[in-house]
């Protein structure tokens, strides 16, 4: 079976509680922290900023793995190493020099990982796709996760599958990540088209009609039934 990686969104989490938060994560044994770095004008979402990111580093061992959403990005990309995280994604919508970041990341000895928007085509990671960690397929428009009536594409899964089918041809270890209404409800269908990092937020592990504890074991039992 394949590794599934479970990455608990920071920005659904009680952002007036943080420490909190983050303990009630580690105490639920999950290792990996989504850090979402929106400067407001790629999307209209300032969740959290810089030094508080800093801050939070301070308070835990757990992996980072961030995503940045920026119009500037090798500014965040280098603010980010400084701070000392694991992963990093950028978009390539908005990046002009997407090989020079990819190796500014790497040369740090950090992962480096791209993300694409809904409607971007897989076509763009021709060049590049040998040298990422891994991709992160956005199943809603970026930042907008606040507007309920923001659903996931419908062209989710299919997407999803011609990933999937392009990194096991080009025999790849390059990792599928998916964000935006991973709800638990879609976790199985989307583990069974080839996703294995899930981004998780507001509608599975951080829903709140349940406890964290309560919501983990519902998502473990979806990834489970979609990696059977």
């Amino acid at each position: 079976m394949r590794e599934i990686v479970l990455s608990p969104s920071i920005m659904c989490a009680d952002l007036a509680n943080l420490e909190t938060s983050i303990k009630e994560l580690e105490n639920e044994g999950l290792d990996t922290l989504h850090i979402d770095v929106i400067d407001g004008a790629f999307s209209p979402s300032m969740p959290i900023g810089i030094e508080t990111i800093k801050r939070i580093r301070e308070l835990t061992d757990m992996n980072f793995d961030i995503h940045i959403m920026t119009m500037n990005n090798e500014f965040f990309i280098n603010e980010m190493l400084k701070i000392g995280v694991q992963n990093i994604t950028f978009h390539y919508e908005t990046s002009l020099h997407v090989d020079r970041y990819v190796r500014l990341i790497k040369e740090a000895g950090t992962n480096a990982s791209i993300a694409l928007n809904p409607a971007t085509s897989l076509t763009v990671l021709d060049s590049i796709i040998e040298e990422l960690d891994m991709i992160c397929l956005m199943l809603i428009n970026p930042g907008f996760a606040t507007n309920k009536n923001e659903k996931q594409v419908p062209y989710a899964k299919k997407k999803i599958m011609e990933l999937k089918q392009i990194v096991q041809e080009k025999e790849l270890a390059t990792a599928i990540q998916v964000d935006g209404r991973v709800s638990t409800d879609k976790i199985t269908s989307l583990v069974s088209a080839g996703a294995e990092n899930l981004v998780l937020g507001s509608t599975s592990l951080f829903n709140k009609e349940n406890t964290l504890a309560e919501n983990k074991q519902l998502i473990l039992e979806a990834v489970n039934k979609g990696n059977s």
